[in-house]
């Protein structure tokens, strides 16, 4: 490992300590501002809570143009059933497999905290010249771009800003999709059990792959709500399944990798319950054997239940639900007209979580074209209502539309072409950027966004490929000082 990636990997390594789930940025945004006071650096944070570190440039190209460098605070939370990790108090543990850098059963957090180690390395390294900076650090990106949506008008004076939040290094994103979060919400009533003494089994599917539901959607891999749903309306088909509680996903923008429910039942059943479960077992992994290889649905009970007391769903209510999730939208919904072989438009069912007397339901949509989001949202949200389901729509933002003549997209070409004498690839992504709602708050920035390669990001098999932090460093570091001797 070269010497500037040991200190590019050492500052994540310190990021990777402090806990940032996405609304616990806090102490991350603490650690920034105490390590600008140390430099003497200026900080500003927003009522978002959005943090801007100023770092005045180099000696000699203080008249340079001023360059955003951006990336966000949060991550995704996501571990492994058996892990017993609390993301509101314990490190990330990382651990490095020749060339890649994991976690120990989590999510890494690569996205975005190796960006946030890459601006603090570019600030602190006196090696290289570099134009002012504004390092901009975000809060609430995984739950829907929630900070720089709420980013105020006022906070950056850069007309520059290279987004460090991509994840395949040698391609340079230069438009993302749009998206919008749908809450489906369906009233039930908890009954007690009166004049009858079922017993209750537990459904469970896990071991799924999961992943990014922008930049994954488009692998097809299993949706572990989905799968659960089958079982039940399987199940349904031969006893009249009556729900205790239903749960699974865990966020917006990661495609689900468990979902439980419980069920009442008899013990009559059990050996054709273990018949039908086993049986959907077999089909889902007979359905994806080119895609998962692991997916596991095991049925436990029969079993007594008295904490919490004996209520279910009754019957009818638990069919409104099972028939609400078979039906609800997930996958790839259309394919892009304008670009080869790229997802246009896509829902991810996300989250199914029961609370007393309220099953709640979210999908997340994604598109490049926003009349197709506005569609697929409409197509969504009549279904809930078909249900006698309410609804609302969450996290709405634009899609960040390419611009051919960007300045800054050019410079990146150039500089990328000269240093590795090859072309960069230019493309879209099908996920949502901040540069896209930090463009609609300042129209007159032009943007980029680039980082080292990360696999498996939103999922426990995240992992961060070495040897590429050390070619965007190369990079980054040469585009800079191009800005940075751009009026000199």
């Amino acid at each position: 490992m070269e010497k500037n990636c040991e200190k590019i990997v050492a500052f994540f390594s310190r990021v990777s300590e402090i806990p940032r789930c996405s609304k616990n940025e806090t102490k991350i945004r603490q650690w920034l501002e105490k390590r600008a006071a140390e430099k003497q650096w200026k900080t500003k944070t927003d009522a978002a809570g959005n943090l801007i570190v100023i770092v005045p440039s180099t000696s000699g190209y203080e008249n340079s143009p001023v360059v955003v460098l951006q990336s966000h605070m949060d991550m995704v939370c996501e571990k492994k059933t058996h892990s017993n990790h609390d993301f509101t108090r314990d490190p990330i543990r990382l651990c490095i497999r020749g060339d890649w850098i994991h976690a120990e059963s989590t999510t890494l957090g690569a996205d975005n905290g190796i960006g946030i180690a890459l601006a603090m390395m570019a600030a602190s390294d006196d090696t290289f010249c570099h134009p002012p900076l504004e390092l901009l650090f975000t809060v609430e990106e995984e739950t829907g771009l929630i900070g720089a949506s709420k980013m105020s008008s006022d906070l950056i004076n850069g007309n520059i800003l290279l987004n460090l939040d991509s994840e395949q290094e040698g391609i340079f994103i230069a438009g993302c999709a749009g998206g919008r979060d749908t809450r489906i919400s369906i009233s039930v009533t908890p009954l007690k059990i009166t004049g009858e003494n079922p017993e209750f089994f537990t459904i469970e599917v896990n071991n799924l792959l999961g992943g990014h539901s922008g930049v994954d959607i488009h692998r097809q891999r299993a949706n572990a709500i989905k799968i659960l749903v089958r079982c039940l309306m399987a199940l349904d088909k031969t006893y009249p399944v009556r729900l205790v509680t239903i749960h699974g996903g865990s966020a917006h923008n990661a495609i689900p990798r468990f979902a439980k429910a419980e069920i009442a039942g008899t013990p009559d059943k059990v050996d054709e319950f273990q018949k039908i479960v086993k049986t959907i077992e077999k089909t889902v992994r007979r359905e994806f054997k080119a895609v998962e290889s692991s997916i596991n649905i095991t049925i436990k009970g029969p079993r007594k239940r008295t904490e919490g007391g004996h209520t279910f769903i009754s019957h009818p209510e638990t069919q409104k639900i099972i028939q609400l999730l078979l039906a609800l939208p997930h996958g790839v919904v259309a394919m892009s007209q304008t670009i080869e072989n790229k997802v246009e438009t896509s829902c991810n069912l996300a989250v199914v979580n029961h609370k007393k007397d309220i099953v709640e339901i979210v999908a997340s949509q994604r598109s490049s074209v926003m009349s197709r989001l506005e569609d697929i949202t409409d197509t969504i949200k009549a279904t809930a209502c078909l249900a006698g389901a309410t609804v609302a729509d969450e996290n709405s933002y634009p899609a960040w539309e390419p611009q051919p003549n960007s300045p800054i997209l050019d410079r990146c070409k150039t500089v990328y072409r000269q240093l590795f004498k090859t072309e960069a690839v230019v493309d879209v992504i099908h996920a949502g950027l901040e540069c896209a709602v930090i463009g609609a708050t300042y129209p007159q920035m032009d943007m980029i966004s680039f980082g080292p390669t990360i696999e498996g990001a939103h999922s426990p098999d995240e992992k961060l490929f070495v040897p590429s932090v050390d070619r965007i460093w190369t990079f980054f570091t040469a585009l800079l000082e191009s800005l940075a001797k751009e009026n000199v």
